[in-house]
């Protein structure tokens, strides 16, 4: 997540950020070329379900957050849906504000639900 952040706020890839950090674990490069791999996919299930609070008003720490949330439940489902919600919000309510968390509970709450359906089409 913070690799995804970084990228975003310098306008580079998360590989570029790893290249200067090469202490990153392996599985933070995976979720990042998922993310990035998939990027598209996931911001249109994020305006899709997301209806209150659009894409590009998220504050920037946020959208890493549900980005990568998105990717491990639809893109790793050996990934419990309850452990991949219940880290972001984690994450969110140290690296974000409470109502961010309290959102994206609810947002990924949705997703996670549909986790099956979303991940087929």
């Amino acid at each position: 997540m913070e690799s995804l952040f970084e990228a975003e706020q310098r306008g580079v890839s998360a590989a570029d950020v790893f290249a200067r950090n090469p202490a990153v674990n392996d599985y933070a490069i995976e979720l990042a070329n998922l993310v990035e791999e998939h990027v598209d996919r996931i911001d249109e299930v994020i305006s899709t379900y997301s209806q209150q609070w659009p894409l590009e008003r998220m504050p920037a720490v946020d959208r890493a957050i549900v980005r990568v949330a998105i990717a491990e439940l639809l893109w790793k489902p050996d990934v419990d849906s309850g452990v991949a919600v219940s880290e972001a919000i984690e994450i969110a309510a140290v690296l974000s504000t409470p109502e961010s968390a309290k959102f994206l509970n609810g947002l990924l709450g949705q997703i996670a639900a549909l986790r099956e359906t979303i991940s087929s089409l």
